[in-house]
């Protein structure tokens, strides 16, 4: 499966009893499958089918159809249908009103045609059948495309989030190399400030040293690392995999959010603030791209 964006269009075209038609589908983000349709009561019957079909395709994102009709400019197939009896009426009444006033019978043929009735042209009728026909033949092309763009604007999607991933994850190794010496600073520092203060009391070497250690435990960010990197992997793999992700991909956002949050806050270091920084500026990128992702 392929990573896919929210935003997509398509356009379909055709036509049935005379009539043309476009049917248009856009789709925006949203965190569910929201559908709605812009169609002419006299094709109300239209829209469930749409729904039950493009929901089948797409699991997020804000869905609009619109569906337009126009006159068409071929000539739909007419029949001619004659009132037979109505022509023998009017025959009738002219054969009597000639015989009455000595009058001469001039009724023709295209005059009795002409007569009110007689001859009227009757198009076919449409049933449901036959519309839905044309018109899912032309949601199937508009769909064709509609999908297409998604696929396309995931496939730059997917791009942008591995180039800001593989970032974050060089930001990660730094951090892992410059952590170690951060920490035996932090250590040194402690150690010395609290051998100032006991400097007139008596206490054990090995207490001094086991309370620095344990203060300075507190400032290592080996598990953050370990959690973001696990947390990174999780992400790649989505991406990578597509489909339907854009759920667990903003989950993991914030809690990879949530373990730099945690070393900036552990650490001193300028130099780990600083990637720290960075770090932050990257998901924060990931987490506005993956608001378009499905």
């Amino acid at each position: 499966m392929t990573l896919k964006s929210m935003t997509g269009f398509g356009r379909g075209s055709g036509s049935f009893g005379g009539l043309d038609f476009t049917i248009d589908i856009k789709s925006v983000n949203h965190r569910f499958f929201d559908f709605s349709a812009r169609i002419y009561k006299d094709y109300a019957f239209l829209e469930e089918p749409i729904r039950k079909k493009i929901a089948g395709l797409v699991s997020r994102g804000k869905v609009d159809v619109y569906f337009h009709t126009e006159k068409s400019v071929k000539t739909p197939a007419t029949t001619a249908v004659i009132d037979y009896d109505l022509a023998r009426v009017y025959l009738e009444a002219a054969g009597s009103l000639a015989a009455e006033y000595h009058l001469t019978n001039d009724l023709s043929t295209s005059r009795l045609l002409s007569m009110p009735d007689v001859l009227t042209l009757q198009q076919p009728e449409i049933g449901e059948e036959e519309i839905t026909e044309a018109v899912f033949a032309a949601l199937d092309q508009a769909l064709e495309s509609f999908l297409a763009m998604r696929e396309a604007e995931g496939a730059k999607l997917k791009k942008d989030l591995s180039d800001n991933l593989a970032l974050i994850l060089s930001g990660v190794a730094q951090i892992e190399a410059r952590a170690p010496a951060s920490v035996e600073a932090y250590r040194a520092r402690l150690e010395e400030k609290i051998r100032e203060t006991l400097a007139e009391h008596s206490v054990e070497e090995s207490r001094i040293l086991t309370e620095v250690a344990l203060f300075a435990d507190k400032v290592a960010v080996d598990e953050e690392t370990v959690r973001l990197r696990s947390h990174l992997e999780q992400f790649g793999t989505l991406i990578a995999n597509g489909g339907p992700v854009g759920k667990k991909l903003d989950f993991l956002v914030q809690e990879m959010n949530r373990e730099v949050n945690t070393i900036g806050s552990k650490c001193s270091s300028i130099e780990i603030t600083r990637i720290v920084v960075d770090l932050k500026s990257h998901i924060e990128k990931i987490r506005e791209q993956i608001q378009n992702v499905e």
